[in-house]
């Protein structure tokens, strides 16, 4: 099978559990949303920003270094799988430990017991790494799919249960902790996996040089994407974090249901290709395309219909989220290309420039984040931030053009003067037809401009030459090169 044989099927696998995913997701949230106050919401949002960070210790980098390795054996495998055991335990105690210097720093002694009890969520999440790069090391991309809906389908249920039942922040926490505990049950035994009682250096050597830079980038990157959280829930209010939070999560529910459908299938196949950089720029600009056709006119939408999709979601009590959302919404194409650059450079073996594209993004975002919160605004944090990923977007497609496909950058960029020709007219529309309808309700008010927009963008996709261009995912030619 060649490379765009085993893209596209991976591609549509991966799809079809991500989509049941979210949609699952999007169903539970809409419920808890209105079962759950924002405090409540908030509470959890501040935990599991340090939940995040302990995560990313737990992974260092082993999940991607994994798959990229092709000469691992099962001993190997099964001394690594033992070491993240450990490590995940450790962890877990540690986080468990920090509760009271939480809930001191942000002043609210509910985040004591929360914590304690995030610290299981933690475990099992470390415990699950392993198993499920093995299962993408192996293309076995249904089994991964299938675990993640059905732990979903489970977590859900518990979640919806214990908000019913009062349970107030604690369904939040317990529903993560069965999630992940599904997702361990299905994942493991789906391997040959084994607990070892030696676990040798060379076990972990053999992928230590690929694990060191992908941690050190998760490193500054979570610095890069959590600050904002940490300094709204501690200088701003709990409330304001919970509205953030919210925004800030929709805007990466178009990568979710684009990039990380594919991401999670480039790496794996595109490794077997390191050595041919020509490959990987033309997958990558492929997937760059088609990002930027979905993504931009997406932005356009979204930006429009802040208002009525926070009131079909969550209801009119997450009003505060709209201002945030619209804002937010503009950096949407941004991140979905940005999402899937992880992987090129991890496929180039060059996670070195990874690093260094982490390095730079999170200095940015983070000089951002700690204006925008000095402004005591959730607002103006929004902008400045999106502007920062905007820079960031230039520096790491520099990057990826100039220092590993030594070609010009001239070439990426082409592929955006069709989407954002799109995308103007979109806007264009939309801002004539929001100003006709403003009276009318946000459902009319949606559906029209659902209608309208998905009109504008397939006669654009007609009119510019590009409604070929999905053929990559959908087509099945065969004897294709």
């Amino acid at each position: 099978m060649n490379i765009k044989n085993e893209l596209r099927n991976g591609i549509l696998i991966s799809a079809i559990g991500k989509y049941s995913n979210i949609i699952i997701q999007f169903f539970v949230l809409g419920i808890l949303s209105r079962l759950l106050t924002p405090d409540e919401f908030g509470i959890v949002a501040i935990i599991n920003v340090f939940l995040i960070f302990f995560t990313m210790l737990v992974d260092m980098g082993i999940g991607p270094a994994i798959i990229q390795n092709k000469s691992l054996n099962q001993k190997q495998l099964n001394g690594i799988f033992t070491f993240t055991i450990l490590l995940s335990l450790f962890l877990s105690i540690c986080f468990a430990l920090l509760a009271k210097p939480i809930a001191t720093f942000y002043n609210n002694v509910h985040l004591i017991n929360v914590c304690i009890i995030m610290s299981f969520s933690l475990l099992t999440s470390g415990l699950n790494m392993v198993p499920q790069s093995v299962l993408l090391k192996q293309k076995r991309f249904f089994e991964v799919n299938a675990a993640q809906v059905i732990s979903s389908i489970v977590s859900g249920i518990v979640g919806i249960t214990l908000a019913l039942n009062h349970f107030s922040y604690y369904a939040i926490v317990y529903s993560s902790i069965v999630r992940n505990l599904t997702m361990l049950i299905i994942l493991y035994s789906q391997t040959n996996l084994k607990i070892t009682k030696n676990i040798k250096k060379d076990d972990l050597s053999s992928i230590y040089a690929f694990s060191k830079n992908q941690f050190l980038f998760n490193f500054v990157n979570y610095f890069s994407r959590n600050l904002d959280s940490i300094l709204i829930g501690k200088f701003i209010s709990v409330r304001a974090l919970a509205y953030y939070d919210k925004a800030y999560m929709l805007t990466l529910y178009p990568n979710q249901l684009l990039t990380s459908v594919i991401t999670p299938v480039v790496q794996p196949i595109l490794s077997e290709y390191e050595k041919q950089h020509k490959v990987i720029k033309q997958t990558y600009l492929s997937l760059t395309k088609i990002l930027a056709f979905i993504g931009m006119p997406l932005t356009v939408f979204l930006f429009f219909t802040s208002k009525e999709i926070i009131y079909l979601l969550f209801g009119s009590q997450w009003t505060g989220s709209i201002p945030i959302f619209q804002i937010l919404s503009l950096s949407i194409w941004i991140q979905m290309i940005l999402s899937s650059t992880g992987s090129i450079f991890q496929s180039a073996n060059r996670t070195d420039l990874l690093l260094l594209s982490g390095v730079l993004s999170a200095l940015l975002n983070v000089s951002s984040i700690i204006v925008g919160a000095w402004t005591g605004s959730i607002k103006y944090l929004a902008s400045i931030l999106v502007l920062s990923f905007l820079v960031n977007f230039i520096q790491t497609n520099y990057l990826l053009m100039i220092k590993i496909f030594q070609d010009k950058q001239r070439e990426f960029y082409k592929n955006l003067v069709d989407p954002l020709k799109i995308s103007v007219l979109m806007l264009v529309v939309l801002a004539i037809t929001n100003y006709f309808l403003g009276e009318a309700s946000f459902l009319i008010q949606l559906t029209v401009k659902i209608i309208i927009s998905l009109i504008i963008f397939i006669l654009g996709m007609k009119f510019t030459g590009n409604y070929k261009i999905f053929h990559f995912i959908l087509r099945n030619r065969k004897g294709e090169n």
